[in-house]
């Protein structure tokens, strides 16, 4: 079992930046690789970056050049930079994981956090 913990939402104007963190409960945190997805008001839930265990990342073309994906292993962290935020950026935003390599797909993830709130204000 893998328990998943966000942090680092917040309100922020836009131009602003945040840094999203999720630390994951399991002694084998390397083995797995990690997804970021967002969900708005009203709409579905949606892709935004992942990362592999060994440390290849996708991002959406949304936030490309905008948010990065990291991981830090030995502190069982997934982290995302989040840069030149926007208010379309405004969202709960979610951590999960998945055994394998990474994926864009949310259906294909295990496990999940409970969400942060980002708010960009115009």
């Amino acid at each position: 079992q893998v328990q998943l913990v966000e942090s680092g939402g917040g309100l922020v104007q836009a131009g602003g930046s945040l840094r999203l963190s999720c630390t994951a409960t399991v002694r084998t945190f390397s083995s797995y690789a990690m997804g970021w997805f967002r969900q708005a008001p009203g709409k579905e839930r949606r892709f935004v970056a992942t990362i592999s265990w060994s440390g290849s990342t996708y991002h959406a073309d949304s936030v490309k050049g905008r948010f990065t994906i990291s991981r830090d292993n030995a502190k069982n962290t997934v982290y995302l930079q989040m840069n030149s935020l926007k208010p379309e950026d405004t969202a709960v935003d979610y951590c999960a994981a998945r055994t394998g390599g990474y994926s864009d797909s949310d259906a294909r993830y295990d496990y999940w956090g409970q969400g942060t709130q980002v708010t960009v204000s115009s």
